[in-house]
């Protein structure tokens, strides 16, 4: 079985931490998403692979090179332009083979679904889900696949989308004649519509199933892969730290006395963790990371090259590449009337449907001493901040002649 995996776009409702970092790079339990995926589809006994890149392709390649390192083979294809999700398809269709699997490159599959998928005809993924608006939904008879009906306030089913497709080569005949939406791209899902009247497409139900479209479903994600991860102390532990749970530590990677580590929690290589710190279970911290005196960090994604300095709190955050904290920077995780905190995502106020969540900060980012950051924040990539500064909403360098820039 060969797999095509969707991987172009940046994705713009993950921003600011696609800037500069297409959105399957992003690290979820300490690797890149778009690995995950293509281990999980190893297990389910994929082996050929062709990645549709795009956007960030470099980083891509320069990753996952021919897929040896894996096990796997991995062939490249490039959407120049991003013009949807059939146009990236297209993009492959010199590589694909007589039957192949499509998987978009942000939903992490379960295995036992891909296998079920792998073993049909024709075949689409869908999973039942609370808030179908948020989602493509599926029209179904009898377990058989009828049409899409894209997202709506009134969805007419529950049975959303999955991303995940068995095919054969003959759909590109149909996306080859579909028009544009009404967002100006080429819909996957319109030639789906097409291919049913030519076949029947079954319907198979994920037992599980992890979007990452928002950027706390970071958390999510690194919450649910950490109770899977086999724990592994390859750094050193200094005398007088203490580590409960499932804990794995890099190599190079040096926990200092008086750290207190409560698992899952997983850190990377070449870091530098205390002493005299705090970090609380779900917390995912990457490689060059440098952890101070008398921090607290709970449930929340570190990214490489970052620096947290001493006397900060971070809470239900996700935190960019080479980011420096200011000396008592505190990012606060909960309002006070308990209620949901809001976020942004492309500009645009939304509920985060999360009681809890701290900041999202773009790469490259410095805060100044006695920094506050209220809930739900979102920080561009490359914003420098005052001392004693209080940061809230949707931050950008442009919004602030701070004569650092």
């Amino acid at each position: 079985m060969q797999a095509i995996i969707l991987a172009a776009g940046e994705g713009s409702r993950m921003r600011p931490l696609t800037a500069g970092v297409p959105k399957v790079m992003l690290p979820i339990a300490g690797r890149p998403l778009l690995e995950h995926i293509v281990l999980r589809a190893k297990e389910a006994g994929i082996e050929r692979f062709v990645l549709v890149v795009g956007y960030g392709a470099d980083s891509v390649r320069d990753h996952f090179q021919d897929g040896r390192s894996l096990g796997v083979k991995i062939e490249y294809a490039h959407q120049n332009e991003q013009l949807g999700t059939a146009h990236a398809l297209m993009a492959a269709e010199s590589l694909a083979e007589g039957s192949f699997m499509v998987l978009n490159g942000d939903v992490l599959p379960d295995v036992g679904a891909l296998k079920e998928l792998a073993a049909k005809g024709m075949a689409v993924s869908a999973i039942k889900v609370d808030d179908p608006s948020r989602y493509g939904v599926f029209l179904e008879e009898d377990g058989i696949f009828q049409s899409v009906v894209e997202k709506s306030e009134d969805p007419p089913s529950n049975l959303a989308n999955a991303g995940i497709y068995l095919f054969k080569k003959w759909i590109f005949d149909e996306l080859r004649v579909i028009p544009k939406s009404s967002r100006g791209e080429y819909e996957l899902t319109d030639g789906l519509n097409r291919a049913a009247k030519k076949e029947a497409i079954e319907i198979v139900e994920l037992n599980s199933w992890l979007e990452i479209g928002r950027p706390w479903d970071i958390l999510e994600a690194n919450l649910a892969l950490l109770a899977q991860v086999e724990p592994r102390i390859l750094g050193e532990v200094e005398e007088g730290a203490t580590l409960k749970g499932k804990i794995s530590i890099g190599r190079g990677t040096v926990v200092r006395s008086g750290s207190y580590i409560e698992g899952p929690v997983m850190i990377g290589q070449d870091s530098e963790i205390g002493p005299n710190c705090y970090i609380r279970p779900a917390c995912c911290i990457g490689d060059n990371v440098r952890i101070g005196n008398a921090v607290e960090i709970k449930n929340s994604a570190i990214m490489n090259g970052t620096k947290i300095g001493h006397l900060s709190y971070v809470g239900d955050s996700i935190i960019g590449q080479r980011c420096n904290f200011g000396a008592g920077t505190i990012c606060s995780n909960l309002r006070h009337d308990k209620s949901n905190i809001k976020s942004y995502l492309k500009g645009e106020k939304v509920d985060s449907g999360r009681r809890k969540l701290g900041v999202i900060m773009g790469h490259g980012v410095m805060t100044g001493i006695n920094t506050s950051i209220y809930p739900g924040t979102v920080i561009d990539a490359g914003y420098w901040g005052r001392p004693a500064e209080v940061i809230r909403g949707h931050i950008s360098p442009e919004m602030k002649d701070n004569g650092l820039l």
